[in-house]
């Protein structure tokens, strides 16, 4: 199972975060889905054996947001601030 959170810019409503968690959500291996509305990022869990990062991606860029291109890894050192 991987962690990732990736910065999505456009987002601005309860609308905007359930087409999110809507269209990621049902891709297959990705167990869950996470908006946090007000910091512009999105937490995923997913196993990288059944679905990659880029498909994540796509469904959300799909969806008609853009997602920035440095994704913090969960379980890796730092924090997001520090990049």
């Amino acid at each position: 199972m991987q962690q990732v959170t990736l910065n999505v810019q456009g987002m601005s409503c309860g609308s905007c975060v359930n087409k999110i968690e809507g269209n990621v959500g049902k891709l297959n291996g990705v167990e869950s889905v996470k908006v946090q509305l007000s910091e512009g990022k999105v937490d995923i869990a997913f196993n990288e054996t059944t679905v990659d990062l880029g498909e994540i991606k796509d469904a959300i860029k799909d969806t008609g947001y853009d997602v920035m291109e440095e994704a913090t890894k969960e379980d890796g050192p730092g924090c997001s601030c520090c990049h």
